[in-house]
């Protein structure tokens, strides 16, 4: 499924969408190059998911997790993951396979973290289509 979204409020709109529709254990693969709106995809998810604190990417520490939600948001973000190990060590698993919904930012640098479900959603921009344009493809494996 191909999305089109022509401001950041529409983004994080198909973001919130799918953190109301996003199910107990549920993970999204998120990628896309640097500006294309994945944090504001994110902050649309969490607030589909009913998190109201602030999100912010978790880029030093890996991730972040929010509790107050109806189910547990955890969001990693892999950008500056130098070995897989980094991710053992912070217990990814228990996160991925347990009773939350789990967003990972850069998740095409660490494949072998994916459960074999999961929904990839990539946000693509297009500047002829104008600056605020984004093409978010959504595929569940």
């Amino acid at each position: 499924m191909v999305k089109e979204t022509f401001s950041e409020r529409e983004t994080w709109e198909l973001g919130e969408e799918m953190g109301r529709a996003a199910l107990k254990g549920q993970v999204y693969s998120l990628t896309g190059d640097l500006g294309v709106g994945k944090t504001v995809f994110t902050k649309g998810l969490a607030a589909g998911l009913g998190i109201t604190e602030p999100v912010v990417s978790p880029t030093f520490t890996i991730v972040q997790i929010y509790e107050e939600g109806r189910l547990p948001f955890y969001h990693f973000d892999v950008y500056r993951i130098s070995d897989i190990s980094e991710m053992d060590e912070i217990g990814y698993e228990d996160y991925i396979y347990g009773d939350g919904v789990s967003l990972i930012e850069w998740a095409d640098l660490t494949p072998e973290v994916l459960p074999e479900h999961y929904m990839e959603v990539r946000i693509e921009k297009d500047l002829e289509q104008g600056f605020d344009y984004r093409r978010i493809s959504i595929c569940e494996y």
